[in-house]
């Protein structure tokens, strides 16, 4: 697939086998920005990760990476595939759940290379979560993402050996992106040679739901404002939490938690 994929056929190959890719759907200068950019990230995550006793070395990936105006901010600004993600979530707001640059460090073993799914509550015919990956390095047969194809539709976890004896690779050149259901059942692939395989993960979730991090409240009020209206939405500046009473009684206009978010 790539960005002449309509969104009808978006719809149904993201309904019937889970996921779909975009092929060199960013331009090759701006996929070499991210990928250094994601592996600024990761070093900076690996200190936390180690300062506060989460490992002894960091685990190869990052979490929740903005707000430094770098090129994921100008990425998450640039909505390519609000189109598709909107379908997705039947035109309804949505907002960035999760943003994840994983290393793919050769000879790295973490928490992405068992097979799982992101979400755990399957609501059938309702997805909850989209992910997204985009691929700063070419995804190859020996290296790309393994998947189990339809089995987003499922409450079981495959078997090992039905995994290993039917699922496909996520395949493309550096710059293509794809989108999955979040309960689809996939795992990172083992990484060989000596060159990393970087990727950017994105989770979006409808606006009703949690996100694991509070963009919004992290991110502050300046940066928010600094937004385009499609981005302060993506961003969870439009179904924020009050913590006081002074926060809940506010006019219309003010309010943290919009009357749209579901």
């Amino acid at each position: 697939m790539n960005m002449h994929t309509t969104i009808d056929e978006f719809e149904t190959l993201i309904n019937e086998r889970g996921w779909v890719v975009f092929e060199e759907a960013l331009d090759p200068e701006f996929t070499r920005e991210l990928r250094s950019d994601c592996l600024k990230w990761i070093d900076i995550c690996r200190e936390y990760q180690i300062r506060n006793g989460v490992n002894a070395s960091g685990d190869g990936t990052g979490h929740h990476c903005l707000g430094a105006g770098d090129s994921i901010d100008r990425f998450i600004d640039l909505h390519l595939f609000h189109p598709y993600i909107s379908r997705y979530f039947d035109d309804e707001p949505y907002i960035c759940n999760s943003l994840t640059p994983i290393g793919g460090f050769p000879g790295f073993t973490t928490y992405v290379h068992k097979l799982h799914r992101d979400v755990r509550t399957l609501v059938p015919g309702y997805p909850l979560k989209l992910n997204m990956l985009v691929m700063c390095d070419d995804f190859t047969p020996q290296n790309g993402t393994l998947v189990l194809s339809g089995s987003h539709n499922r409450r079981d976890r495959p078997s090992d050996e039905e995994f290993e004896r039917l699922h496909e690779r996520i395949l493309g050149p550096a710059g293509s992106v794809v989108l999955f259901n979040s309960t689809l059942w996939h795992k990172g692939a083992d990484i060989s040679g000596n060159r990393p395989r970087v990727a950017l993960t994105v989770g979006y979730g409808r606006a009703y739901v949690k996100p694991a991090m509070d963009y919004a409240r992290m991110l502050g009020e300046s940066y928010g404002d600094s937004l385009s209206p499609l981005t302060r939405q993506v961003l969870g500046y439009n179904s924020r939490v009050p913590v006081s009473l002074d926060e809940w009684y506010r006019p219309t206009s003010e309010r943290l938690y919009h009357a749209d978010q579901g």
